[in-house]
């Protein structure tokens, strides 16, 4: 028996040293629990509480779009996850953070074995070389992944091995197949990458059915499968397009893309060396080096890599798509097709990790063939670069950034004694946030007029802008980003800028805030949570209750009353 498992163990020790290196990369998640640091940007200011407050509605199963009363007065429950989101799911069962831990390690292994399927059957099946199959997909595995995503990006290796292997054996492909794509969907986003990959395989199997004169159903039927279950994920927003007349959303006032010629190219020169906040794949130090050598190596050698190249060039295509996607020239259809305004069509560039790390694989099996001490070096740069992605992870990079962790960020017992100092009900009244997130409020309960979300009334946006246009015109900069944008209802300030976490170790205080009360208590607001204190809160017709702050917590919440 120990020697079977002794054969079993050498025949798979490459896979087996990636499991425990991808295992010991999330250790901080399920030691640390609520003390891990992680990432603010697009997770703990929103999707994280997005999450929860969806939990906590009892509207998971809407098949209409009611309101959210936690939120601007009532956020429509479409503006939210299906219910048939896993992670929904994973947050209805377990703690916040127990559920993101889930989710992290749902995303790193079948973002591993996904990409070791996908070359070891596909891109190098001939190469026999475990070595780069393996430290490839371990390094995709650990790539610092946009966390609520999901498989959105980790899963497009395993989701392109599938429709690769339906495009090849067709009715012979093992029903598991099927399976898998069931299952992808409701594990990742299809607006935010997967419409795109769907494209893209449609339009290989056109072009295999005009080349071939065949039309390979079955690969066909694959794709219109997963497009299927998707749409039936995404039931309510689907729903509430094209069936529902419900909100105009403030998406259709996007003012997006104004940039001229030179500003555009350097987009496109940042999106190649460097990529999108969202979709990270860290290629500029090691991985386009390497494809640099490897296209000379092989020109050197005479090879023909037309893979690698075709990729690399697609990569630079896509990144160069994004950049002119933001080119003022494009204003002209945008404001006349609507569509073209509220979608963001230039995300083909979430494809960019999946290519960088098929095109690395295959640059690595050329300076390992021909390249001399290339199997020396592969190993160096294999081993280099998983170091480096395994530094990123969230505990590391953002504990040297020195931004809170979970528990420090969401502060539950020191919102609780503000709770219990108000002495009502949180729905009995409505607050705002001013030099912090208000998703903090929100996730301790709290009722509140500003916010962070992906689409919310129009109307609304209006409304509170009345709030905060005293600040938005003292600042042009502040004032271009809530009305091209204004994804974020924040009240601006613009002596702080685009800054939202003053801790209690900050000397600044906001010396003039110009804002408009009688808009907010229009709005019912009662309270302001201010990380600052406000030198004319009286001006302004504001009462100073109280501070609080507690020793484990980075901040320090003035509390301001609307005198009404």
């Amino acid at each position: 028996m120990w020697s079977n498992i002794y054969t079993n163990s050498m025949k798979h020790k490459y896979k087996i040293i990636a499991c425990l290196v991808i295992i010991a990369y999330l250790l901080p998640y399920y030691i640390l629990g609520e003390d891990t640091h992680i990432r603010v940007h697009d997770n703990m200011d929103s999707n994280i509480v997005w999450y929860k407050l969806l939990v906590e509605s009892g509207h998971i199963f809407s098949l209409t779009d009611v309101a959210l009363p936690n939120v601007i007065n009532g956020l429509p429950r479409s503006t939210l996850a299906s219910s048939l989101d896993a992670m929904v799911w994973m947050y209805a069962l377990f703690e916040p953070m127990t559920a993101y831990a889930i989710g992290q390690t749902v995303m790193r292994f079948v973002a591993f074995f996904g990409m070791y399927l996908l070359l070891n059957r596909h891109i190098l099946r001939n190469q026999k070389l475990p070595f780069i199959t393996v430290g490839v997909a371990l390094g995709f595995a650990l790539l610092p992944y946009w966390p609520s995503g999901m498989l959105s990006i980790a899963g497009l290796p395993l989701a392109l091995h599938v429709f690769l292997t339906f495009r090849e054996y067709g009715g012979k492909t093992p029903k598991y197949n099927w399976i898998i794509l069931g299952l992808i969907p409701f594990l990742s986003n299809f607006v935010l990458t997967f419409v795109f990959f769907l494209t893209i395989m449609g339009f290989l199997w056109l072009f295999d059915w005009i080349r071939t004169k065949k039309s390979n159903w079955i690969f066909f039927s694959s794709i219109a499968f997963m497009t299927f279950i998707y749409l039936v994920q995404n039931y309510l927003l689907i729903y509430s397009m094209f069936f529902n007349e419900g909100f105009t959303s403030h998406r259709d006032e996007l003012d997006l893309g104004h940039k001229d010629i030179p500003g555009t190219f350097n987009l496109f020169l940042h999106n190649f060396f460097y990529g999108h906040t969202h979709d990270l794949a860290e290629q500029l130090t090691i991985i386009i080096p390497v494809i640099g050598v490897a296209l000379i190596v092989a020109a050197y050698r005479n090879l023909k890599p037309k893979l690698l190249l075709g990729l690399f060039l697609s990569s630079a295509a896509l990144s160069l798509w994004y950049a002119f996607w933001y080119w003022e020239g494009w204003r002209v259809l945008k404001d006349q097709i609507m569509v073209l305004n509220t979608f963001n069509f230039s995300r083909f560039h979430f494809l960019t990790p999946l290519i960088w790390y098929i095109c690395f694989a295959l640059a690595l099996v050329i300076l390992w063939k021909h390249l001399k001490f290339g199997k020396v070096i592969v190993v160096v740069l294999l081993v280099a670069q998983c170091v480096n992605l395994f530094n990123l992870n969230e505990e590391s990079k953002y504990s040297e950034a020195g931004t809170p962790t979970f528990k420090e960020f969401y502060a539950e017992e020191l919102f609780a004694d503000i709770e219990d100092y108000i002495g009502k009900d949180p729905s009995d009244y409505r607050v705002v946030s001013i030099g912090m997130h208000p998703t903090i409020a929100q996730y301790n309960g709290f009722y509140t007029l500003d916010t962070y979300n992906n689409s919310f009334p129009l109307s609304y946006k209006h409304q509170f802008r009345e709030v905060i246009a005293p600040e938005l015109g003292k600042s042009p900069s502040l004032e271009n980003y809530f009305d091209t944008w204004g994804g974020r209802l924040y009240m601006y300030v613009a002596q702080l800028g685009e800054s939202y976490m003053f801790t209690k170790n900050s000397d600044k205080t906001i010396e003039q805030l110009d804002i408009n009360t009688d808009a907010l208590e229009a709005l019912g607001g009662d309270y302001i949570f201010s990380a600052l204190p406000i030198d004319n809160y009286k001006t302004l017709g504001l009462q100073y209750e109280k501070s609080f702050e507690k020793k484990d917590y980075p901040w320090r919440i003035y509390l301001y009353k609307l005198e009404k």
